[in-house]
């Protein structure tokens, strides 16, 4: 083993026996060279040696939802919910995230992002009326997805965000992170005002994209404003 990460058999030893800190980011790029890993075996390796992987990822092409997981988005009929994908990329939603929000099908691919929609969308960022909250935790979360990589697609919506919007410029700067998965958001909407509704970001194994679901908070009337947003 020692011979193939190309390290000394001394090093190796103390670091198998646990007689060392911790291996560099390099080393465990050697070991997981030297035992063929897989990418979720090199990320837990890292995960497990507290470590960041320095290494590009490698290219990747647009997302694809699974129909049984769009088959749930559509059972879904009194609650909006949205299937995001790396870096917060809209895939799929159901009819009534469609009335919550807009027409996501009008939008085109690029600009179908989450976190790009909020702060530059005027309808999407007008639905909240506690933006400025929810704002921040999606740049967080962004932050701690992206983990040190820099992916064309990436980079490119942190470039464009950082050039047009103050709000996002300081709290990108501000390397704030966040992994919030549920809370309540109030919302308005032209044709019935105000409202609150329940959120949770629910993950998928495999494919890592994230379902999040909208629901009305109990003893409100949030449900009946759904109902009517369906109609």
């Amino acid at each position: 083993m020692a011979q193939l990460a190309s390290i000394s058999t001394d090093y190796y030893t103390r670091l198998e026996q646990g007689r060392l800190a911790g291996a560099s980011p390099g080393v465990l790029d050697a070991l997981a060279g030297a035992l063929r890993l897989g990418e979720d075996e090199r990320s837990y390796l890292f995960q497990l040696a507290g470590k960041t992987d320095q290494r590009p990822r490698k290219p990747t092409g647009p997302e694809g939802v699974r129909p049984q997981l769009q088959q749930l988005l559509d059972n879904l009929r009194d609650s909006p919910a949205l299937v995001l994908g790396r870096y917060l990329d809209i895939l799929a939603w159901n009819p009534l995230a469609t009335a919550v929000f807009r027409d996501f099908a009008r939008v085109p691919r690029l600009e179908r992002n989450f976190l790009r929609m909020l702060f530059l969308d005027p309808q999407i960022r007008g639905r909240y009326t506690d933006w400025a909250p929810l704002a921040r935790i999606c740049v967080g979360f962004v932050r701690v997805t992206t983990n040190g990589h820099s992916e064309p697609r990436i980079s490119s919506l942190i470039g464009e965000l950082s050039l047009t919007d103050a709000d996002f410029r300081t709290w990108w700067a501000e390397q704030h992170t966040s992994y919030e998965t549920n809370g309540t958001k109030h919302l308005t909407h032209p044709d019935v005002g105000d409202y609150a509704l329940d959120w949770q970001v629910l993950q998928t194994l495999g494919e890592q994209q994230l379902l999040m679901v909208m629901t009305a908070p109990p003893q409100s009337d949030s449900l009946a404003v759904l109902r009517r947003l369906a109609r």
